[in-house]
Order: C-alpha cells, then structure tokens, then sequence
C-alpha cells in the first residue's frame, strides 16, 4: 500500500505522482488546471526535476480539488506485464462495442487465471470493477487515451477491460486505494504525422493535377509509349485494321449501284494504280458520302474496307470534339500521323457534319474548339506539307451545313450521293435482309417494294424484322406475306389499337369516312390505285386508306397540277361522305389532318408552284435563310398585304374547287360507297382487288371534270 506521501514531479501537460515505496514509477491522470497547486509547490533545482515532499493532509486534500477537473492524459514509461496464455478474448456487445485503437486492443487481451473473489471474464463491469478497488485486488490501471477504456492489472496477474462512464470521482479513489495510474500513449508521432501530412495534402493534390495536364497535352511521359499514353486526351481514338475484316463486300450492298460503282474506282486505283498513273491520273483524296439516314452510308465504307485490302482507321467526328481546347486538333493530327506511317490507306470519318460545319455561322457565335478541329483537318487533307496516300472517306446526311473549304476539290474530290433506292434496289435490299429467314411460298417481293415506296435500306432490314417477330409471337414456322403487310402498317400508322372500345355508332361514320376516301381516289384520272383500306384504329388515326404511289413520280419529284388537285379532293372526301351520310350537323373533327394537307397543297400551288392565274409565274413568300449557313432567318414577308388577300382568295378557290368535285363523285355512286362502308363494317379490311371488284360490279367510270 502506498503511503500518503508522494512526490510530484512536473510533465508535459501537468504533474505525475510516485509513491516513495514504489520501486517502477506510474502516472496519475491530474487536471489542466494546476496553477493553484503549483503555487504551494516549493520549487527546488534537483537536476532535472522539481521536488516536494507532501503530508498526508495536503496530499488528500490536493487529490479532492485535481478530481473536479478534467483528467489529461500523460505519458508513462512503465513496462507491462507479460500476461499469461488464456482462451480467446471475449467480445463486446453492439452497444458497447468501442471504436477506438485502444480499446481494440484490449478486447484481443489474453484472458487471465480465474479467481474466487475476483469478477470472471476478461470484461467488468464497472461496479465489480469498483468493489475489486475498494478490496485492494487492483495493482494498477491503464486509461485508453480518450479516457472511455481502461484496462486494469489485479493482484494475481489478472487483466481484464472496463468501459468508463463520466464519473469525477474515479481519480480519487483510485488514489485513495494506491492504484498505479497510467495512460495509453498511443501513435506518438501520430499528431505531428496528421499535421504534416495535411499540410503536404494539397500540394501533391496540385502537382498531380499539373502532372495529369502535361500528360494530355503531349508533355514528357504523355507520348506513345510514355507512361501516360493510356490517359492521353490527345491521342486518336480511331480503330485501326492493318487487314479490314469488316465482313461486308460490295456483293452486300444493293440498291445503291451508282455509289458503288464510283466508290469501286477508288478501290482499283489502290489495287493497280499503274493503271491510272500512266495516264497521269491521280488518286481521289477525299470521297464525301451524301444521302439521306439509313440509306447505306456507312456500310459502303465498310465495303471499300473489305475490297481494298489496305490498312483501314475509322471513327466518328464527334470523338475530335472535346472539353478542352486544342484536343481534337490534337487528334486530328495524331490519326493523320498514323495513317501517313501507313499510306497507302482509308481514313473513314462518320458523321463529318459534328466538326466541319460552317465556321462562325452559330447564332450565337463561334466554337473555338470545332473551328480549330476543322481547321486542323482541312490543313491535314491538303496543307502545305500535302497529303499522300491517304484517301478519306467521310459520311454525312446534312451536306448543307459543311464548310465550303471542306468541299472544294483537293479536300473531297467526289461527293457521292447514297440516295433512296427505287423498286429495282428495294427488291434486292429485300433479297439481302431475307437471307436466314424462313419465308413462306406467297412472299412476293416485287409486291412489297412496290408498297414501300421512300423507304431506305435500314427502312427495310426493319420490315422484315418486325415481320419475323409477328411470325414468331403468331406460333408459326414461316413468314407470310400477311406478316409483312401487317408490319408495314405497324412501322407506318403505329400499332392496332385491339382493346380499344369503339361504337357501332363509332364504326360506321369511320367506315364511311375511309370508303369516301377510296371511292374519290380510284375514280379520280391519273391518281394513285387504293391498296388496302382498314377501319382498325392505329395510333392516333381511326382508319387508313393506304395508296400505291407512282413511282416514276416519287422519283422524279414531278407533280403535275393535276395531279396536286386531284389530292386535295382524295383528302376532302372523308368530310364529304361524312355530309352526305350524316348530315351536316353530325360531322367530326377526323377530317382535321386532311384539312392540314390541302391547305397545304393549295398554298404551295399558288405561292411556289406558279399554279395560280392571278399570281402568275412568280414565287412568293419564300423561306428565310438556312442559320445552319451563317444566314439571317426571315421573319418578314416578301410581298405585300394585297398580294396577301389574292394568294388567300386563289388557296379558297382551290380548295372549294376540290371540295365540290369529291361531292360530286360521293353523291353519284352514293350505292358504291354504301357497299363499300358495310363491307368494311363486316371485315374491318378490304384489300385492292376487293375494292375494285365493287367497283367492277357497280360500272363505275372515271370522274371527267
């Protein structure tokens, strides 16, 4: 038992107390605050230390004011115990599990020889804890360094941990009791480590962004082979074939024969160009693939790739477009650097139009980045350093918005256009998208090109898609023709609308409407045959007359003005059957779209077409300038307001025009339409030839104006 006289020493944050008959030294946890007692201290020089001997009296009475302040945790040097193998340390609960080091520690202690007066476990409670003290049983603690864990030492060896709560009289009777006090030092050099590293934190922070930068922008290491070539921004991200296995051959694409056939010269020069440059032919540098999305575009490239043989880059324009400045002319110079290391060679560019539109043409001003990326490409293709043996090929849907430099010829030479296929190619593109499919024996594709009028390529691979995938959710083996038809109505008007609830009420205007539709279109001279007239709602429409257009006229683009009226009275004659079979009072709102169409037709017969005797021979009411061109919009109108009220009056007079001659057609084979409306009724669809066969039947004759 220590005597009541101690001996305090001064430390770091504030005293240490040694028991005189103390062989090792402990600490004691002493508050912040210590100025009042170090004021009764007699501060004698013994070498190192400060010196005073204390009476029992003082010293208790030191020890009551230090346990109202808060304890500091001192440093101790005292050596533990090496404790006694034991079973595996026992683990705390949820609720009382600590976080800290410390306390981890202890929780791994080895469990100490069971005593018969002592608490069990290598965990107390901190009432047994108290108790063991009082009895003398505890030789000495060690508080954890935020003072919530301590671990304590017992008489005979034994250590076990105790959680601390806030309690100010713990020091005190640990005192009272002659208990070694001491402290966990933990990481000394933690607090000094922390500091300093939070110091040095954000300069490395900066160096490493300043060296991320060099790296993108070519700098040491950031070249090919460096270590930041994987992270270079300014590298080409283009794929590149040094053997193009692109698995498409010209063999593969159809309908666009004209393409072809300037895109195989360019192929033959690579492979013989003796045969050109005898003549003193020089190779294309560019080749400018125009034509509308989905016409084969791309897949031409990929053509050119698979016949040439030659080492082939692709990729899209918009990877040269980048966040920072300089990046994608960077690029632009780093893929023609490849491709001169490995001339002759295709370069393919998709999607041009993203990096070489018109420069300084945005509304709202220019784009530093796409102008350099387009300047740097145009200097590329045909700078001062010149260009040899690379051909480019690029491909874009809006030629309009190109700049003029990229253009003219020593840029790109040829500009080939990949237009819609007519019905010769639409049945080859067919052939080409049928392959692996199983058809049935009544798939005529001569039919379906016919009724497939404007549509691409990529327009076609879906058709025939989606009529597999009706076949296979119909259960059966094969594709029928009734598959496809029912796919094109899909992709065209939107899918049947089978749950929807109609009227018969319902049923039979929409009837009537579509057979006035038809009956005016067939009887009407030099207008489109009726193919197929459904009264099944699709999408927004509650019926659809489907026509098979001209297509000598689709391909032409020429419409006669004959033509144009003989349309407008074709829309108008929904509303007119409506009229003639309900009555004026009970018309609706289907004929909406149709309106829409034949003032349409009729204005641009008067304003642009020249259809119109008043107007004359003059165009009218032009459009505003293309922004996309560096051109101002035009919001003001080109003629005056009296030539406004003519071209108003001449767009009514064609229109009323249309109207009465759907009328008359209506009123005199109102009992063509009657059959017509109920056949619809029964069967919901009625194909050309049942149509014409009621017109067969009934003697119709073509309306004579």
């Amino acid at each position: 038992m220590a005597s009541a006289s101690h001996l305090l020493t001064s430390t770091l944050f504030g005293t240490r107390l040694r028991p005189k008959s103390t062989p090792n030294p402990s600490l004691l946890l002493v508050p912040r605050r210590t100025n009042s007692i170090r004021s009764l201290l007699d501060r004698n020089k013994n070498g190192n230390e400060n010196r005073l001997t204390l009476s029992p009296s003082v010293a208790a009475a030191a020890a009551f004011l230090l346990s109202s302040l808060p304890p500091v945790a001192i440093a101790e040097d005292v050596a533990p115990v090496p404790p006694p193998p034991s079973p595996p340390a026992v683990q705390f609960d949820a609720a009382s599990k600590p976080d800290n080091p410390f306390a981890q520690s202890l929780l791994t202690a080895p469990r100490p020889q069971t005593s018969s007066d002592l608490p069990e476990g290598s965990q107390w409670r901190y009432s047994e804890f108290l108790d063991a003290v009082k009895k003398g049983k505890v030789e000495r603690v060690r508080f954890s360094k935020d003072g919530g864990v301590l671990q304590l030492t017992a008489v005979d060896g034994r250590r076990a941990a105790v959680i601390v709560p806030n309690d100010p009289d713990l020091i005190d009777i640990l005192a009272m009791n002659g208990v070694d006090i001491s402290v966990s030092e933990g990481d000394a050099g933690n607090g000094l480590f922390n500091f300093i590293g939070n110091l040095i934190f954000p300069f490395l922070a900066f160096a490493g962004l300043f060296f991320l930068f060099r790296r993108s922008q070519g700098g040491p290491g950031g070249g090919p082979g460096g270590l930041g070539g994987p992270m270079d921004f300014g590298r080409s991200k283009s794929k590149f074939q040094e053997v193009p296995e692109t698995g498409v051959t010209f063999a593969d694409v159809a309908g666009a024969d004209q393409a072809k056939l300037e895109l195989q010269e360019v192929v033959d020069f690579l492979k013989n160009p003796d045969k050109y440059t005898a003549l003193g032919a020089k190779i294309p540098k560019g080749c400018l693939l125009v034509g509308p999305p989905g016409t084969g575009k791309t897949l031409l490239a990929r053509a050119v790739a698979g016949e040439a043989g030659v080492p082939f880059f692709s990729c899209a324009a918009s990877e040269f477009v980048e966040l920072f400045v300089g990046v994608g002319a960077s690029r632009v110079r780093d893929l023609f650097e490849k491709a001169k290391a490995k001339a002759p060679c295709i370069v393919f560019i998709d999607e041009i139009d993203a990096v070489g539109r018109q420069r300084g043409a945005g509304l709202g001003g220019g784009n530093d980045e796409r102008e350099q990326t387009i300047n740097q490409l145009l200097t590329e293709m045909d700078g001062f350093s010149g260009n040899s043996g690379v051909i480019v090929l690029a491909a874009t849907n809006r030629p309009d918005v190109l700049d003029s430099a990229l253009l003219r010829p020593g840029r790109f030479d040829r500009q080939v256009t990949v237009d819609r296929p007519d019905v010769a190619g639409r049945v080859k593109i067919l052939q080409v998208h049928s392959r692996g499919k199983a058809l049935a024996k009544d798939v005529d594709f001569e039919k379906i090109a016919r009724r497939t009028p404007g549509f691409t390529g990529a327009d076609l691979q879906n058709l025939m898609n989606e009529a597999a995938i009706l076949a296979a959710r119909r259960d059966l083996k094969e594709i029928s023709k009734d598959e496809i038809s029912d796919a094109l109505e899909r992709i065209i008007a939107g899918p049947e609308k089978k749950n929807a609830v109609v009227s018969d009420e319902k049923k039979k205007l929409v009837a009537y409407h579509e057979a006035g539709h038809a009956l005016v279109g067939a009887l009407m001279p030099e207008y489109d045959p009726v193919a197929k007239i459904s009264i099944i709602p699709r999408g927004q429409a509650g019926g659809l007359t489907f026509f098979a257009p001209s297509e000598e006229r689709l391909e032409s683009g020429l419409y006669s003005r004959s033509y144009l009226e003989n349309q407008m009275a074709v829309a108008l004659g929904g509303r007119v059957a409506e009229e003639v079979i309900f009555g004026q009072e009970n018309v609706t709102t289907g004929a909406s779209n149709d309106f829409m169409q034949v003032s349409r037709v009729a204005r641009q017969m008067v304003e642009r077409f020249g259809f119109s005797k008043k107007i004359g021979q003059v165009a009218i009411g032009g459009s505003g300038g293309n922004p996309f061109l560096g051109q101002q919009m035009s919001t003001q109108k080109d003629y005056s307001m009296a030539t406004a009220d003519v071209v108003d009056a001449e767009v009514r007079e064609l229109v009323e025009r249309a109207y009465s001659r759907a009328k008359q057609i209506i009123t005199t084979h109102s009992d063509i339409l009657h059959k017509l409306a109920q056949l619809l009724i029964e069967k919901e669809t009625v194909d050309g030839d049942e149509f014409m066969s009621l017109f067969i039947d009934g003697k119709a004759e073509l309306y004579v104006a």
